[in-house]
């Protein structure tokens, strides 16, 4: 499973963002996809992930970006969004995609985000 990130950019506070990742080389539905990031001197923390089941879905945030971030997909495409609402200058990091799939963990490769005070 490769993963495929984009839509970082540099952002004024309180602008927006749209994350996107490509999950390619499986024809199967990954259950489980999320976002993660790390901030300069700091460890990698989780985001939110998205979980599906059939038709339905479970999305889970980290405290600091609910109300302010919302995690979607499509399932067809096995793409995960992140869109990031009122950006913060704290939300500034590398976000990485994830996916949980066959037993294990994937990565995308880090896509900047720069919120500007």
């Amino acid at each position: 499973v490769q993963l495929q990130a984009s839509g970082g950019g540099l952002v004024q506070a309180g602008g927006s963002l749209r994350l996107s990742c490509a999950a390619s080389g499986t024809a199967f539905s990954i259950k489980q996809m999320g976002w993660y990031r790390q901030a300069p001197g700091k460890q990698r923390e989780l985001v939110a992930f998205i979980t599906t089941s059939g038709s339905d879905f479970m999305a889970n945030f980290v405290d600091s970006v609910k109300g302010r971030f919302t995690i979607s997909r499509d399932n067809a495409k096995n793409t995960v969004y992140l869109q990031m609402d009122a950006l913060k200058p704290e939300d500034t990091a590398v976000y990485y995609c994830n996916a949980k799939y066959g037993g294990y963990t994937y990565w995308g490769q880090g896509t900047q985000v720069t919120v500007s005070s």
